[in-house]
This record gives structure tokens, sequence and C-alpha cells, in this order.
């Protein structure tokens, strides 16, 4: 388990130690600079951490906080190629750290050595860095760009993986493949476009689990082995949920539980709408089976009944939307896909330290309220920001780092919690209740 100690070396290191290093190998400051590599980086980092829409007074603010006197003018003119690169190497350095807290008090998910939910989120960025981040083909007569992060988050230990950046146009399983490995005893919570009969097979061998919906078009066989037609075959069938042992793959015959629960009828006909808007937008014909299939809620595991009931393996499809609500937060609280400037080089850096942000904020989040499972990630964030001077201060010597996260995670322990809710229970009290400890 990570402590707070821990953290404040390893933030004190990449905000000091770091950042000074690649400040001089980047050549984003000058030896003779009074503004150090160390004093940009913590500039910037603390500056829209604290006021995610900070102008450039706001951030001279945070400046003089840190002891560096610089204008708005002065710190506009550090908007270069060299400082983004400078940038991108400190978030690159803070993505390797492995930082977690004691695993959270559910149940269901630590039955687990990890649940590891992979997904990522595309930021659209002005066509002048097409070039650095392309989202288009290289012919392309109008070329576009655009900024994957690819993130892997265990909902065990909160360990966060990545954000690990990539051209918009890169496709999720070939960004994964920069991420660790997944380990034994693991629970894999992915969407469909993660799907890979290959990496599951991987998975089954080496003692991890999966948990993903089924594509339309993956072959479905029994055990007899006769293909099953899953549209046509279900609609025969009338229970609200079943289960059954199949085999899928055309060459691998992978054996999994097929998990099935019908949805309500209001939820089918929304799924089918977005079915027939979708095959507008795009120009193609509509699929009859992802019609009929819209009835249901159709998974695959090869976690044995023994560890996993059914009812468990719905409820537990649902935590894989966690990882959106993460995203919601670095981009509607975090605004880490907007700026105030046209500026391409001043845009990148303001991306990149955003999103050293959001990874510094992620780190003081796990040693104070992650034990907590009813914890709010929106109003942890808040709270953040508002403590965000303490940082600043400890920088400076004015208390210790460790000192000044203890009175952040007071503040947060403090707090930052969810409501229960009698309509519409959050995902918490349904993992709790489906293991009957709520």
């Amino acid at each position: 388990m990570t402590t707070i100690p821990h953290v404040a070396r390893t933030m004190r290191t990449l905000l000091t130690i770091t950042a000074e290093t690649v400040a001089r190998q980047t050549g984003c400051v000058q030896r003779r600079s009074k503004l150090t590599g160390a004093g940009l980086v913590q500039t910037l980092v603390l500056g829209w951490l604290a006021e995610p829409a900070a102008t450039l007074q706001q951030l001279t603010q945070m400046a003089a906080r840190l002891g560096i006197t610089i204008t708005p003018q002065a710190l506009q003119q550090r908007f270069t190629a060299a400082t983004a690169a400078g940038l991108e190497q400190v978030l690159a350095a803070a993505v390797t750290q492995v930082i977690q807290a004691e695993p959270v008090a559910i149940p269901l998910l630590r039955r687990f050595v990890a649940v590891l939910v992979p997904d990522s989120t595309t930021s659209t960025l002005p066509a002048t860095l097409a070039s650095c981040w392309p989202a288009s083909r290289a012919d392309s007569p109008t070329p576009r760009a655009g900024l994957k992060l690819q993130v892997r988050w265990d909902l065990c230990t909160g360990r966060l993986q990545g954000p690990v950046l990539a051209p918009a146009r890169t496709s999720d399983r070939h960004a994964t493949r920069r991420l660790a490995p997944v380990p034994a005893g693991a629970l894999y919570l992915a969407d469909l476009g993660y799907f890979c009969l290959e990496t599951l097979h991987t998975f089954a061998t080496q003692g991890s689990f999966f948990l993903s919906r089924l594509p339309v078009r993956t072959a479905v066989f029994l055990d007899t082995g006769e293909r099953v037609e899953l549209g046509r075959w279900l609609r025969h069938q009338h229970q609200a949920w079943l289960e059954l042992p199949v085999r899928i793959g055309h060459q691998h015959h992978l054996p999994v539980r097929l998990v099935v629960a019908r949805v309500p009828a209001t939820v089918a006909a929304s799924r089918r709408r977005r079915l027939q808007q979708d095959a507008r937008r795009r120009g193609r014909p509509l699929n009859q089976a992802r019609l009929q299939w819209a009835d249901w809620t159709i998974l695959i595991t090869n976690a044995p009944a023994a560890l996993l009931h059914p009812q468990e393996v719905l409820v537990l499809a649902r935590v894989r939307w966690q990882i959106e609500l993460l995203f919601k937060l670095w981009k509607q609280d975090g605004l880490v896909d907007e700026w105030r400037s046209t500026q391409p080089w001043r845009i990148l850096s303001e991306v990149y330290a955003k999103l050293i942000a959001v990874v510094v904020q992620h780190w003081v989040r796990l040693v104070s309220c992650w034990p907590y499972p009813d914890r709010s990630l929106v109003q942890a964030a808040q709270t953040l920001r508002q403590e965000a001077v303490l940082l600043a201060r400890a920088l400076t010597g004015v208390l210790t780092l460790p000192a000044a996260i203890r009175q952040i995670a007071t503040s947060l322990a403090a707090g930052c919690r969810l409501n229960r809710r009698r309509q519409a229970p959050t995902t918490v009290q349904l993992l709790l209740t489906v293991t009957g400890e709520a």
C-alpha cells in the first residue's frame, strides 16, 4: 500500500528533480534564466490544478506563491515547442510511478487480485498540430489533429496506468500494448473496442479472468459443437436472465459462460433508435442481428460460477462505467481538452500540464478517500482544487509536503461522499447489495 510519505517523495521528485532535468534536456529553460525548469512546471501544473480555466494572470499568481516573480507576458513567451516537449516528458515520468491504495472495502471486487478497466478518450486538437498528433490519414487533403488518452484503472487499489498518449487514429487494442501485462488472478473488464479472442485466450491460459460484452459477429457454439444463431435463439427464451456454457470463435472455440439478461422495453427501444441513427450516419444498412440483440444484455466470462454467480456478473459489468466517469471528471472538471489560446505550443503545454495535474490529483485521492467505497470523485476534485495552494506552500518549504498532503487528506476524509439513493442506486450500493453487504 502506498503511504502519504511515499506520495510526497514521488511528487517532490517529479516536480523538482525530474522537471529540472527534463527542462535542461529539452532546452525550455536556459541556464541563466530566473525561472527554473522546476518552477515553470510547478507554476503550470499547480496553477491549472487550482483553476483549470486559469488565465495568465492567475498562473503568475501561483508562480508568486512559489516564490517566482514573472509577468503574464514573460510567461506567455515560455510556451514554446521545447516547453511542450518538456511537459510531455514529465507526464511520461509521472505515469510510470506505481501509486496504489489498500484494496477498497467492497468484497466482490476483493475476490480478485485486481479489477482492471481499460478505456480511452480522445481530445480534438487544432489542425496545426496534425504533424504531432494526427487524427486522419497522412494523405488526407484536410489533416486533422487529435490526442488519444489510453488508461487502465484498477478499481481495487485505484492504481492508474496511464494516461498513455497516442495519435487519435490509433486503435485501442494497439495502444494497450504499452501498458503492463494483466496479472494472474485479475479480472479484465473491457468494452467491445478491446475485444480480441487471441487476447482472451491468453488471459485464460495465464490464470486471469475476463468479463466482456459479446460482439454480434462472434461465432457461438454449444458444448455439443452445434453453432447457435444467438439472436434467433434468444427470441424463444422467456426468462428474465439465463446462463449457458458455450464456446466462442471459429478457431479458438474458447470455453466461456454466457450470461444474458433481458432489459426493459424502454431500454431496448432506446438501443434500437441509437442503432438506426448510427446506421444512417455511417450510410450503412442496419444490422438485423444487432436489432435482435437489443432486448438483451449479453455477457461472457471465464470466471467460474463458484467465483461469480450470474447476478454478480451483471452487476460487475456496470462497474466499467466508472472509468467513463473518470474521463468525464478530467474533461468537465479538469478541462484537459479546453484552452485559452490559438497558439499551438501553448495549447500542447496546457494539455500536458493539466494531465500531470489530474495524475497528481489522483495520487492524493488514493491516500485520502480511496478506502471509502462511497467516495465522490467530483467532490474530491473540488476540494483538491481549493487546497492546491498547500502543495505550493510545501514546495517552497513553508511546511513539509507530507504535512500538506495530510491536511488535504483530512479535508477529503471529512466529506466527499455519495448519498445513498433509494431510486437508481449507485454502483457502490449495487456492488454491496449483490453480496449482501449493504
